[in-house]
Parts: C-alpha cells; structure tokens; sequence
C-alpha cells in the first residue's frame, strides 16, 4: 500500500485500549485496524445512501408512470421547439 494521505485521529485512554485489543486480536496494527474499520463503516454508509427504497405502494405507483403514455409539458414543448430551430442535423 503507498500512503497518499495522512489523517491524525486523537482519542481517550480507554478507546485506545478498546482498539489495541482488538488490533491484537485481529492479528494487525491499530493503524491497520481502525483504517479498516472505518473503510468498511464508510462503505455501509454510502452504499445504503446511494440506494433507494419505496413501500409497495410507492412502487406501483412509480411504475405505473413508467409504463403510461408520456405526454411532454408546456416547459417541455417549448424547450424541444427551441432546439429544433437552433440545432441543424447533417
């Protein structure tokens, strides 16, 4: 691993001997475990953030609009009609 970043972490006595044991536990350091721990903790985060999540009601609905016939807006219309004017195709 190449370090490209440093990142200073200051903690009590005790959590640092909560760490130390678990470290030692898992066979690694404590810079090894907590930069572990904190990917992964990071990586649950983000994947459930990134994810979306509908009751079955909201679902139907949701692709109830996606299976209908789309019919474009006022603000829709005008933008289309605006870029056929400006917009040449060879």
């Amino acid at each position: 691993m190449t370090i490209t970043a440093r990142f200073d972490l200051k903690m009590d006595a005790e959590e640092k001997g909560v760490i130390a044991q678990a470290a030692a536990l898992m066979g690694t350091t404590m810079a090894s475990f907590v930069r572990a721990a904190a990917k992964e903790k990071a990586q649950q985060l983000l994947e459930r953030e990134s994810r979306i999540s509908l009751s079955q009601k909201d679902f139907a609905a949701f692709a109830s609009a996606l299976e209908g016939a789309f019919a474009p807006n006022a603000a829709l219309t005008q933008a289309l009609s605006e870029a056929r004017e400006k917009v040449r195709r060879v």
